[in-house]
């Protein structure tokens, strides 16, 4: 119900982040005069004002450890004793297992700390490329775990869809808070608390996008036309509906290139280019916008950071400060509680945070190794095929539902009759983005998935 103090007029600036990020940044909100508290404070309130808002922890990039072996044992102390103080409930409990690396070693922990055999849970797709339910199989086999996996079909997702996204305070189009709910359900059908390996990415540089930064440079280097040429040539690859396949991976590394060298990884991640959303913006709203791109929260963020703090460690601080806190973190949070689910992350301990933050970058990613000092610690605790595999996002083959399944949504919510009751977008660049999209020409499932969680919310705020 709407507090009589809040207007709820939107904030068009925000609008302009979402498009980009695919989440409102903190502490910015989709509603103008409202904003979200940024993480490590608090606020005093009295007689109706915020008297104090104070920071109570913030990230320490100084050094911790030079030696590896070192850092490897004080590491895995760390994450065992993170896990054993998470396991203390009253209530069953569980693990998350996913079939990647970083759940894996928090089973292993669990596991290792648990006088009976701990409960685990995955699913996986029909669609093979985003199916991990194999992997996450085997480590429980080696753990020894009590495992409960679960296949689920275009239907069940599209059949919880509309309960998922009514729930939303504001848009937010990370597709993985799809099957993050689903596994939620399904869990919970068993246990009341879930350990999860969220974190371990962002403080360890396990993204490949830590590895296309490793490449950046020279990429960045290279003349504007060799750019130019290269694109030309990406576009001649065949589209693919599979997960994170090649020819995705290669368009989205030279997307990121129109910005600033510093706001490359958000661009990677994210939807809609600037260049794309001055096609996409009505003309009244970015007369409102008056230029601002969407990106200048990082700027913000990076300027909180000592002049002195080296290039990787401001790389992390922003995925810290945006990626991690409103995509991840938010995600797992609204997909768990909305079935009653408590999820616990050991990797987001301050201890093991602060000391990881304090290791040396090659450490983190070494050559193209990402994780690497985790993957040293995991070898011998679980299956060396977990450890050596390409990293899998925890997705949906929603480039192929939209084509299919989703067809039929898409079109209603993106029709000129829908985009024209907020008057946001230009229609004609939409329909533009559905067409080749539905035609294979290209692969516009970010930025159409953008648009329709906008859509979707907008709508129930008009009911």
């Amino acid at each position: 119900e709407q507090h009589p103090l809040c207007k709820s007029e939107i904030n068009l600036h925000a609008v302009n982040e979402y498009l980009t990020f695919e989440y409102v940044p903190t502490p910015h909100t989709i509603i103008n005069g409202i904003q979200k508290l940024e993480p490590g404070t608090y606020f005093v309130w009295e007689s109706g004002k915020i008297i104090q808002q104070q920071s109570y922890h913030t990230i320490d990039f100084h050094r911790t450890e030079t030696d590896f072996g070192k850092a490897v044992s004080r590491l895995d102390e760390l994450l065992e004793d993170a896990t054993k103080l998470r396991m203390i409930s009253d209530v069953p409990l569980g693990v998350f297992l996913s079939g990647g690396l970083d759940s894996s070693i928090i089973a292993y922990y669990a596991q290792k700390l648990s006088s009976a055999k701990v409960k685990t849970f995955s699913i996986g797709f029909s669609e093979k490329s985003y199916d991990e339910s194999e992997y996450a199989a085997a480590v429980a086999k080696q753990l020894g775990t009590e495992h409960y996996s679960k296949i689920l079909t275009a239907k069940d997702t599209l059949d919880l869809l509309d309960g998922i996204y009514k729930k939303l305070d504001e848009p937010f189009a990370d597709a993985s808070l799809i099957p993050t709910h689903l596994l939620s359900c399904f869990t919970r059908e068993q246990v009341t608390v879930a350990l999860g390996g969220d974190g371990s990415d962002e403080l360890l540089a396990g993204y490949p996008t830590f590895q296309s930064e490793r490449m950046a440079g020279l990429f960045s280097n290279l003349p504007r036309f060799v750019h130019s040429s290269m694109k030309g040539m990406a576009n001649l690859l065949p589209t693919s509906d599979k997960n994170i396949s090649f020819d995705f991976k290669v368009k989205q590394f030279l997307r990121g290139f129109e910005a600033d060298r510093k706001h490359v990884s958000t661009l990677w991640l994210g939807a809609f280019l600037p260049s794309e959303k001055q096609k996409l913006l009505s003309g009244d709203v970015q007369k409102v916008l008056l230029g601002a791109t969407g990106l200048e929260v990082i700027d913000q963020w990076l300027s909180e950071l000592p002049q002195d703090t080296r290039a990787f460690n401001r790389l992390l601080y922003t995925y810290y400060r945006t990626y991690l806190l409103d995509d991840i973190l938010m995600k797992v949070d609204r997909a768990s509680m909305y079935t009653s689910l408590e999820v616990r992350s050991p990797f987001l301990d301050y201890r093991v945070g602060d000391y990881i933050s304090g290791l040396p970058d090659n450490f983190k990613i070494k050559g193209m190794t990402t994780k690497y000092i985790l993957k040293k610690l995991a070898r011998g605790k679980i299956p060396d095929m977990i450890i050596d595999r390409p990293k899998k996002g925890f997705g949906i083959p929603l480039s192929h539902w939209l084509k299919h399944e989703l067809r039929g949504l898409c079109e209603d919510l993106l029709s000129k009759e829908s985009l024209d009751s907020h008057g946001f977008f230009n229609h004609l660049y939409v329909q533009q983005l559905m067409q080749e999209h539905f035609a294979g020409k290209a692969n516009h499932r970010k930025q159409l998935w953008v648009l329709m969680v906008f859509q979707m919310w907008w709508r129930r705020r008009q009911a």
